[in-house]
């Protein structure tokens, strides 16, 4: 294995880059850190101190000119996703952008715009956590017979008018926030993609974002998919999968902790109350630099990816089509 690193820029100070993904990008064994940039130099300059990052820029542009920066990580809001990927992918850079990666399938496409020798992965940082591996696993071996549906919650309560999640002009909302995670789970453990959706929407009346939504989605062969999402509830989550001779779940499938083990149960159906289920415990990992580590292997041709640009257009396709049944009240084709 090549002990060559990436060189990595980091596009904005966003809380999730500087709390959780620059952290973990920096404890990739294949990773290094070397640039962070803003429009507020300031900005970048306090951020590079405070990680201990060697470069700052005050603007983006300048960051894409770095001809020591390899890769880019995209945590900017939800709109400048795609416009600022393309343009570090055209400036010679690899991206991995947070997710949702853009606003709708339709801005996703402009994603092919990218050229075809660099790397850009949608920031589903749990498709890298033993756990969810773990969890295809069991569902490939056939012991829980054959899987029909997957239901899933995902919760938090944010009621801040500044907090980019509440504005909807940009993006925000519970669907594009973490109702794509339940959607990302169902097409990962099913490995197939939903044909239609029906979504039960509602808005907060002063944000007119989705706080509250209940999906359904058919993956035909009577695989379907169930879940909740809202930004106005109590913090929660889950994900359990149901076959034919029993259920899985995962216990924290979205936020696990990367100093804690993590858990799934399998249960036969040996009682109705769970006590008799298997209980598996994963090690403790940071799945934000099991993300980094993938990716930079990937760009130093190690170990190619299996997603990229086409899987984030079709998780968008899925998107575009809850939002389509909230305004018909009826299924919306994929």
């Amino acid at each position: 294995m090549s002990t060559k690193k990436v060189r990595w820029g980091i596009l904005s100070t966003a809380n999730i880059g500087m709390a959780k993904v620059t952290p973990g990008i920096m404890a990739s064994a294949h990773s290094q850190v070397t640039a962070i940039a803003s429009r507020d130099l300031g900005k970048a300059q306090a951020a590079a101190k405070e990680l201990g990052i060697a470069k700052a820029y005050g603007s983006y542009e300048e960051l894409f000119a770095d001809p020591d920066i390899d890769a880019i990580y995209n945590p900017l809001p939800n709109h400048l996703h795609v416009p600022m990927t393309v343009a570090a992918a055209k400036a010679g850079k690899h991206v991995l952008c947070e997710k949702p990666i853009a606003l709708n399938a339709a801005d996703a496409e402009a994603l092919r715009q990218c050229p075809p020798d660099r790397i850009v992965l949608e920031a589903f940082m749990v498709r890298f956590h033993p756990q969810w591996q773990r969890a295809r696993e069991i569902i490939r071996s056939g012991e829980l017979g054959d899987v029909r549906a997957i239901n899933a919650v995902f919760t938090y309560f944010n009621d801040d008018p500044a907090n980019v999640r509440n504005q909807a002009d940009i993006g925000g909302g519970g669907i594009m926030d973490i109702g794509c995670y339940p959607i990302t789970a169902a097409r990962y453990l099913f490995e197939a993609e939903p044909q239609r959706v029906v979504s039960l929407v509602e808005r907060d009346p002063n944000f007119r974002t989705d706080r509250l939504a209940s999906v359904l989605a058919d993956f035909g062969n009577g695989r379907q998919l169930s879940f909740i999402c809202s930004t106005q509830t109590a913090g929660h989550q889950r994900v359990q999968v149901l076959g034919s001779k029993g259920k899985l779940e995962i216990i924290i499938p979205f936020n696990a902790p990367p100093n804690q083990h993590t858990a799934i149960t399998v249960d036969l159906s040996s009682a109705l109350d769970g006590s008799l289920a298997r209980r598996e415990i994963l090690p403790a990992v940071d799945q934000y630099t099991e993300q980094a580590e993938a990716f930079s292997l990937a760009v130093l041709g190690e170990k190619p990816l299996p997603w990229g640009i086409e899987d984030a257009i079709a998780s968008m396709r899925v998107i575009d089509a809850v939002f389509a049944s909230e305004k018909t009240g009826a299924w919306a084709k994929v």
